[in-house]
């Protein structure tokens, strides 16, 4: 008598429906999910316990911040268009969009940095700032040098991807897989930014 499930799966190499890469993503991606987690809610408590906890960011600071969020929401759109014509066969508007996605990256990178040497130069260190509160400088450059270091290391997976997949060596799961990547470090900053940026200004 024939097994009436063979039909479902018969022992082959995806037993969740999806490649072994994708899932690799997937099972880092919650892993990471958990080391950013406890640093948030380590960040919150911080501020939290600490009624004169620094409020150094101005309109210009939150004017800056905006303009690093729409790098990485635009960053996001234009990872799902790469994906999309990766789907469809279309190498070269593949790498258009993943490159134009790095752009994305690169852009906050660098604004980011430009932020942290205005910072630096006000007298914030890891250790001390000029508005008391020590940790102050401590957990902002923690989480947001946690965050801006898988930003960076995303640019040059993108980079690694659009090489690859536009010389065929890549396949378009391979795509996917750095789009799942680069979706979750967009989605950590939409955390990042109204806790440290929108809830720290002068206003």
């Amino acid at each position: 008598m024939a097994n009436s499930n063979t039909g479902l799966w018969s022992g082959g190499g995806s037993p969740f429906a999806m490649g072994s890469k994708k899932l690799g993503m997937w099972l880092f991606i919650l892993s990471d999910t958990l080391t950013f987690s406890a640093v948030l809610i380590a960040y919150s408590y911080v501020r939290v316990a600490n009624p004169d906890w620094p409020r150094p960011f101005d309109g210009h600071s939150i004017f800056l911040s905006s303009i690093m969020t729409f790098c990485l929401l635009s960053s996001s759109l234009t990872m799902v268009l790469a994906v999309g014509a990766a789907h469809r066969g279309n190498h070269k508007k593949t790498v258009r969009w993943i490159l134009a996605t790095i752009l994305g990256g690169v852009l906050f990178i660098i604004l980011h940095v430009n932020e942290w040497m205005g910072l630096i130069q006000a007298g914030v260190t890891p250790f001390d700032n000029p508005w008391g509160v020590p940790l102050f400088g401590a957990t902002f450059f923690a989480l947001t040098g946690l965050h801006m270091t898988h930003v960076t290391l995303g640019v040059i997976y993108l980079a690694v991807i659009a090489w690859g997949f536009g010389g065929r060596r890549f396949k378009t799961e391979d795509v996917e897989v750095s789009g799942l990547y680069w979706h979750f470090v967009d989605l950590v900053w939409m955390f990042i930014f109204p806790l440290v940026y929108l809830m720290s200004n002068k206003i």
